[in-house]
């Protein structure tokens, strides 16, 4: 879609290229959602694509995702046989209610930005330890966990100028044996409940809960939970409130599907009978 209100594009090179931030801007990455509807208050888009931020890179300690990697290159990444998490990867690019083309052009750091509940590239992150680090408007720079920046359907931690820089995965995490699980109301709709599960080297489970949730919650068990217990644990830790309700699922129905994907996960996980 043509935006007709901007009179103006900047394309800075490094971060003291950036204008100063005014009202009527917005950042430009993917752009899938920017030139999807209209966006008659802004007058002016800053585009990211001349920094040139490598999109992957590898060291011994994270893996660091560019806010500006698309979901295909975040896809095509060759992990080491020793990442046992590396499927979700793959797993959360899929759970895109997107086209390939979409895909080539749809940013990680654009979707968590979105903050809509069922960002799958917040589902990946959050699960995997994810540390988002923001450029502040006013200079500067600030890390916070994913778990923590996204605060609910369409609400985050940024504020007016801020940009999402980058988000670092710690290599452990990668190493953790995981499950995934996934359900929509139909068969290429977007997510209902995704639940992500991961074993610690001591034995604790973690279950990272997204799509049915506003935001992601994170349930930690550092002795291996019965049906029972997990069960209450959710209950306890996902006020109702905290479902999320639209035409692609109701609150009731997204709580009996977390609660059920998170049993399956503990089974897988931890080897337990189902309740």
């Amino acid at each position: 879609m043509d935006l007709n209100t901007i009179t103006a594009v900047a394309h800075p090179q490094t971060r003291s290229q950036l204008p100063v931030w005014t009202s009527g801007d917005a950042w430009l990455a993917g752009g899938t959602w920017l030139f999807s509807e209209p966006q008659a208050h802004l007058t002016r888009l800053i585009d990211l694509a001349d920094l040139n931020w490598p999109p992957l890179a590898i060291t011994e300690t994270h893996l660091t995702i560019a806010a500006t990697c698309s979901i295909a290159q975040l896809d095509a990444l060759t992990c080491p046989a020793d990442w046992l998490a590396a499927p979700l990867i793959g797993q959360c690019c899929r759970a895109f209610l997107a086209s390939f083309k979409i895909w080539k052009t749809a940013t990680v750091g654009g979707n968590l930005c979105m903050s809509l509940p069922a960002g799958p590239m917040i589902s990946l992150t959050a699960a995997l330890d994810g540390v988002c680090t923001i450029w502040k408007a006013e200079g500067g720079e600030h890390t916070i966990p994913v778990a923590d920046f996204v605060t609910g359907d369409q609400r985050n931690r940024l504020t007016p100028g801020d940009l999402l820089r980058q988000i670092d995965i710690p290599i452990a995490a990668l190493k953790r044996r995981s499950a995934f699980r996934q359900i929509s109301l139909a068969p290429v709709g977007r997510s209902g409940a995704l639940v992500i599960g991961s074993v610690e080297a001591n034995g604790t489970l973690i279950l990272t809960v997204t799509a049915s949730t506003v935001r992601p919650v994170r349930l930690s068990f550092p002795t291996p939970p019965d049906a029972t217990a997990l069960a209450e644990a959710i209950s306890q830790q996902i006020p109702d409130d905290v479902y999320h309700t639209d035409l692609h699922g109701k609150p009731l129905w997204r709580k009996h599907m977390t609660l059920r994907l998170a049993e399956e996960i503990r089974g897988e996980l931890l080897g337990a009978s189902p309740s």
